[in-house]
């Protein structure tokens, strides 16, 4: 089966950090007989090419100078700092459907798989025209807050898409509630897995514990936290700062990995907090080095908020990469985190926003190292049973197969009754 994947943004070189989940997402359909080619707009000018062994068409869409309203950034937030790149969408519209079009008349592609469906799949949807080659939409979340709450005229757009698509995947329930607020009909719910290759998994015992040392590191080192994800407003990164200045008593220190448009501005807070000497803004690392830092860390944390946008995280991938490690997280109760932590089982959930309850949280696994062993243990049944990559590719291949099937009798997706038994518990 060959599919033509498009996207916003796809890996511009080997080393390129954009979207690691779904180049891996690729390559695993490749072991599997699924001969994936991706779609996705240029940047400053690169042409098309070939990385990990993934043919890339690129398609331009303006001048080399301008092209970049991708990949730095998400488009949304990259129109909502600059709203003149907003200019830019015709083009990019025109082109992207141009190029799906020149793509699916050779025939050789037996599905088109769509993420961020607006605009990808109206995109796609314009170029197969009446051609019966089906068309998978795969929504993360962005564009139906943004229809939601800033831009309701998105809405009707977003119905048309749903409607006309074959199959719809969302990243997660909250996703997946989001798209039925816009159309009532079945989504099948495929999340994604960790990019990163961690040593095999150990259960530890009492005097062999990461979170042991999270109270008692050798030579009475302070306990060390983790943070992995771009710097933007939805990570929530400035409330673990607060965390941070609460937590002074313990030592506790803290490396934030990643970068991103807040960066400067979050160095300055934590100066401001007096916490120049307990936080290291690290930037981005390559594989290697972001493995070790799991393997050094005693508590991961994900403070996601809801930004000004309505943005939020739709499932939270770094969560999985750390209890695949074997780190205790805590996470904000928000957007998709509760489809992998769970409550006192995987993790600890806190309010959203809320420095405070994220510093009790830090102290309540620094002071209880068999509550650490109970839920990095809990945490890693999780991730093998629903975001292994073993798990992931099996839900889409069999999504990939129905479609192109005349029946499609396909996965279960989860339905109302699934919703309400969820909501109870």
């Amino acid at each position: 089966m060959r599919v033509l994947v498009i996207v916003t943004a796809y890996d511009r070189s080997e080393t390129d950090v954009i979207t690691p989940w779904l180049s891996e997402t690729i390559r695993k359909l490749g072991a599997r007989g699924v001969t994936a080619e991706v779609l996705a707009p240029s940047y400053r000018g690169l042409p098309s090419h070939g990385v990990g062994g993934v043919r890339v068409h690129r398609f331009r869409y303006a001048p080399r100078r301008w092209e970049d309203l991708t990949h730095d950034e998400t488009t949304p937030d990259r129109i909502l700092s600059k709203p003149l790149y907003a200019s830019l969408l015709p083009g990019y519209l025109a082109a992207g459907t141009a190029a799906a079009r020149r793509l699916l008349r050779t025939g050789g592609f037996d599905l088109v798989h769509a993420h961020w469906p607006l605009p990808h799949a109206l995109m796609a949807l314009a170029a197969r025209g009446r051609r019966p080659i089906p068309l998978v939409s795969s929504f993360h979340g962005v564009e139906l807050t943004l229809a939601g709450k800033r831009l309701p005229f998105l809405r009707p757009m977003l119905r048309y898409v749903i409607e006309k698509s074959d199959v719809v995947t969302a990243n997660s329930r909250y996703t997946a509630d989001l798209v039925r607020s816009v159309h009532d009909r079945p989504v099948v719910r495929i999340p994604f897995g960790a990019s990163l290759d961690f040593p095999p998994a150990r259960d530890p015992g009492p005097a062999d514990d990461r979170n042991e040392r999270a109270g008692e590191r050798p030579g009475g080192a302070a306990p060390r936290l983790l943070f992995v994800g771009r710097l933007v407003e939805r990570k929530g990164v400035r409330h673990l700062l607060e965390a941070m200045a609460r937590l002074e008593d313990l030592g506790a220190r803290l490396d934030v990995i990643g970068d991103g448009p807040l960066r400067r501005s979050l160095e300055a807070r934590a100066r401001s907090l007096g916490l120049a000497r307990r936080v290291r803004f690290r930037g981005f690392v390559d594989g290697d080095e972001l493995v070790a830092a799991y393997a050094d860390a005693d508590v991961f944390v994900l403070p996601a908020v809801h930004d000004a946008k309505g943005d939020v995280e739709g499932l939270g991938v770094v969560l999985i990469e750390a209890l695949t490690a074997g780190v205790p997280v805590i996470a904000s109760d928000a957007g998709g985190i509760p489809d992998i932590v769970i409550h006192e089982r995987t993790g600890l959930l806190v309010p959203p926003g809320d420095g405070e309850a994220l510093a009790r949280a830090v102290r309540r696994i620094v002071a209880d190292p068999a509550l650490g062993r109970s839920l990095t243990a809990g945490g890693r049944r999780h991730v093998e049973e629903e975001f292994s990559w073993d798990a992931v590719i099996d839900r889409l291949e069999a999504v990939y197969r129905d479609a192109v099937r005349t029946e499609k009798p396909g996965p279960r997706a989860e339905s109302a009754d699934d919703a309400r038994s969820r909501a109870r518990g």
